[in-house]
């Protein structure tokens, strides 16, 4: 490019990106290579150059849909145009400017990614490198998702632009050898260097508290929540600040303490207090009260809760809940902090204050970053539940990664029924919509499925997330007409069962999209997303999900799939252990020493999931290891058994889940497996029924033991701690 185009166009580039560049020693000080980076918007290759101390040159597409200024572009770039049906120009091309030295990057994607994640690694970046005998350096972009020149909204360029300078950082990682070069491996590395990328955004390392009420400081008459706990009352941003602003205030000064529990249902009173614990400093503690007592006693112990947050009625309604000597009522606290006259003046500010002033009146830290944010405990299904830390910088990187699909777009509403001390909950209906501009509507139980089905008619929700569970009796109570404003469905927490999918498409024309975290992932690490458009008669169709999958990974993160035996990493399509990293993964259970790796492996959690990739990156989740049998050798999914034998026995799939099958210790073979069940089957009907469907004799379990009802907390997922203790009575009759 001449120079008299460059040099201004450099300094204008650089004034816009302000680009954090990380391994520039990786690439070579002189010969050539081939980078390959993800590619998520039109001026990635602005990015990667103000990155690169070399000259770079591209490969970029150039057909029939090429206008004439975009074809001068390219030749004063010395761009190398890619034309449709002429393969080996290109190639010959790219490898002659390999050979002269010359560093030649590629998207191998083949295009901008229209959901944000990474898409299907395509192979011609490995011809290259072969025949120039040059290595492969993978590159990672990070901050231009949402810019006007990705198809953030669905839609490249008619959007706000960014006013201010854009942070964006480039992440170069080790040369590759053209022998060992392959799409699997390069998209492990591109997932690597994505989290390291991701990690340098300023935002991760301030207090979420403190964006929240900046983001409801600049939006004060938005009716941001919904709340349908008893009657129908609507609570503006301005509101919500006033509430907040005072409560916390007196937090502040009455509660000595770090954590402060909170036991409410999803609705206004929840996020007003979670929200005031974090700006007084604090930090919430959502405990799950659907547990049992010896349940809350132990989490109240461990998190050392002195103070808890929670309305009379909630009281009443759980007499058996070991409320702490100092159990406060939300309301009466509010009153006691001057009430209405003292939110006046909050309401007020929230109106003519610039938002960005509000939180430094409030008295909000700045800075929270890696700091503790909340605990959240796990829901104990193979056990007692254990103290999930999560981060500032968790938080805020989940929300943000949700925010780079398009899976929950902005200015729509969200039904909030999952409780607080539920991962999703706390995450999704809580902070995400505050921070994104969704409107929130809440009902206090997913058990009310008449409650959810009048919000979502009533109230015209647009989204709805949930467990399956708590979904599944939606397809047999509503209709079709008081669902119709749903866009939307997303289910986690538990596997999607395909009768459940498919009896959703059928009768209400919505697709559930599946998605998987836990809690220690704050929640989200994979979710499907719809296909995105197809912008342009040129452009190819992108894969935003598959059926049975649990989708690719959200933008940031990184997994690997290993032998739970060896530890040594599988190919793709084999099963193994899921580990994952990035910006959303927790760092330490609570009082477990984070040196110790007990939860940790080198580096990455290990979920306890068996799983396995695809060549497109889509992660296909089989169950909890801890819900497979090793039997002869052989690995025996417990859900595969239990749904063949649902079927067998004609259990209906739209009632609660009448058959689970545990394994328990057995002195001869290791293990044996145990049907718990409420129907009326014995063993012999058992092997019947399985046998003849043509299971193999390893997989046919040879005890029954039957229930009044299957044990399930009150997250939707099955108890298997209680399971399991049903299942060894049987063993022992």
């Amino acid at each position: 490019m001449p120079l008299w185009i460059a040099l201004p166009a450099g300094l204008v580039a650089r004034w816009l990106y302000r680009v954090k560049v990380i391994g520039a020693s990786n690439l070579p000080a002189r010969g050539g290579a081939v980078i390959v980076a993800n590619h998520i918007s039109y001026i990635d290759v602005v990015v990667l150059q103000l990155a690169s101390p070399r000259p770079l040159r591209f490969l970029a597409y150039r057909g029939p849909g090429t206008g004439p200024f975009l074809r001068w572009i390219y030749d004063l770039a010395g761009v190398i145009p890619v034309a449709p049906g002429d393969r080996l120009t290109w190639l010959r091309r790219s490898v002659a400017c390999l050979r002269a030295g010359e560093l030649v990057c590629v998207f191998p994607e083949g295009e901008i990614s229209r959901t944000g994640q990474l898409m299907t690694i395509k192979r011609g970046f490995e011809l290259m490198a072969r025949a120039a005998g040059v290595p492969v350096i993978p590159a990672a972009i990070d901050g231009l998702w949402g810019s006007v020149f990705s198809f953030s909204q669905n839609r490249y360029l008619w959007k706000s632009p960014r006013l201010a300078p854009t942070p964006a950082c480039v992440a170069f990682g080790e040369p590759i050898p053209p022998d060992r070069v392959d799409c699997s491996l390069v998209r492990k590395a591109l997932m690597d260097l994505g989290t390291l990328a991701i990690d340098e955004r300023p935002v991760f390392r301030r207090h979420l508290g403190r964006i929240v009420v900046r983001s409801l400081a600049g939006r004060p008459g938005f009716v941001a929540i919904v709340d349908r706990t008893a009657g129908r009352r609507e609570v503006t941003a301005a509101q919500l600040i006033a509430a907040v602003a005072v409560l916390s205030r007196r937090i502040r000064r009455t509660v000595p303490e770090g954590r402060v529990g909170i036991v409410l249902p999803p609705g206004a009173g929840a996020a007003i207090a979670n929200l005031a614990v974090m700006c007084a400093g604090k930090v919430p503690v959502n405990l799950n009260f659907t547990a049992g007592r010896a349940s809350a006693e132990s989490s109240i112990a461990a998190a050392g809760v002195v103070t808890l947050i929670s309305a009379d009625a909630m009281r009443e309604k759980l007499a058996d809940f070991p409320w702490p000597a100092r159990t406060v009522d939300l309301r009466a606290e509010i009153a006691a902090a001057g009430g209405r006259a003292a939110m006046a003046p909050w309401l007020a500010a929230a109106w003519v204050v610039p938002a960005i002033w509000i939180p430094s009146l409030m008295g909000v830290p700045r800075v929270g970053g890696s700091d503790e944010a909340a605990i959240l405990f796990t829901s104990g299904s193979m056990g007692a539940p254990r103290g999930v830390v999560l981060s500032h910088r968790n938080l805020i990187a989940n929300c943000a990664q949700i925010a780079s699909t398009s899976v929950l777009p902005a200015e729509r509403t969200m039904l909030g029924c999952l409780p607080i001390f539920h991962s999703i909950g706390f995450t999704f209906t809580l902070w995400f919509p505050i921070l994104h501009g969704c409107r929130l509507v809440t009902t206090p139980s997913p058990l009310d499925s008449r409650a959810m089905i009048d919000a979502i008619h009533e109230e015209r929700v647009t989204i709805l997330l949930g467990a399956p569970t708590f979904i599944r009796p939606l397809l047999k109570k509503a209709t079709p007409e008081e669902l119709r404003t749903l866009t939307l469905v997303v289910t986690g927490a538990e596997k999607l069962q395909e009768d459940l999918r498919r009896g959703f498409l059928e009768k209400f024309h919505l697709e559930i999209l599946q998605g998987y975290g836990l809690t220690e992932t704050a929640p989200v690490s994979n979710v499907n997303v719809p296909h995105p458009p197809v912008p342009t008669a040129t452009a190819d169709e992108q894969l935003g999900k598959k059926t049975g999958s649990v989708g690719r990974l959200l933008p940031g993160m990184s997994a690997r799939i290993v032998d739970p035996e060896t530890w040594a990493e599988v190919p793709d399509g084999t099963s193994g252990i899921l580990l994952l990293k990035g910006p959303n993964v927790f760092a330490h259970y609570l009082n477990e020493d984070p040196l110790a790796g007990a939860s940790h492996r080198d580096g990455w959690f290990v979920t306890g999931d068996l799983a396995s990739f695809d060549a497109d990156g889509f992660v296909t989740v089989e169950g909890r290891l801890a819900r497979f049998s090793k039997l002869g050798g052989e690995m025996v999914p417990h859900v595969t058994v239990e749904q063949k034998l649902a079927e067998l026995c004609g259990a209906d799939p739209a009632e609660s889940q009448a058959i689970v099958v545990v394994g328990i210790p057995d002195r001869a073979k290791g293990e044996a497996l145990v049907v718990v069940t409420t129907l009326d089957i014995d063993a012999a009907v058992v092997r019947e029924k399985l046998a003849g469907a043509g299971l193999p004799n390893l997989w046919i379990p040879r005890l029954v033991r039957r229930v009044g009802a299957i044990p399930v907390l009150g997250t939707g997922k099955l108890d298997l701690a209680a399971c399991r203790r049903l299942a060894a009575e049987a063993g022992v009759r």
